[in-house]
């Protein structure tokens, strides 16, 4: 099990978007990135990915906390660069730190 964590800014007209829509945007970009995720098991499998707050609906965030798991570690550099290329202006990965436990 390979946790990241990261931190990312929500800003501009991504203010406007709620907490479950930012949890399904993140899945989705992971996913086109092709990032190896490690799935919940069960009827539903789903990514591993956990935010460490939600923010209100309309509030611009620097810096916000999220962790994924991963099924084999990815350098920090090429989890970012991967990730930042599917997602949306005004969300920015900003920092990623790697625990390989």
């Amino acid at each position: 099990m390979y946790r990241v964590n990261f931190n990312f800014s929500k800003k501009g007209l991504m203010r406007y978007i709620s907490h479950l829509d930012l949890m399904r945007l993140f899945m989705r970009a992971m996913r086109r990135a092709k990032l190896p995720l490690k799935m919940s098991e069960g009827f539903s499998p789903h990514p591993r990915l956990s935010f460490k707050r939600a923010l209100k609906l309309g509030v611009e965030s620097e810096s916000e906390e999220a962790s994924v798991v991963l099924r084999f570690p990815v350098a920090p550099v090429d989890f970012r660069d991967r990730l930042q290329k599917q997602l949306p202006e005004g969300i920015q990965v900003k920092d990623v730190q790697g625990n390989f436990n």
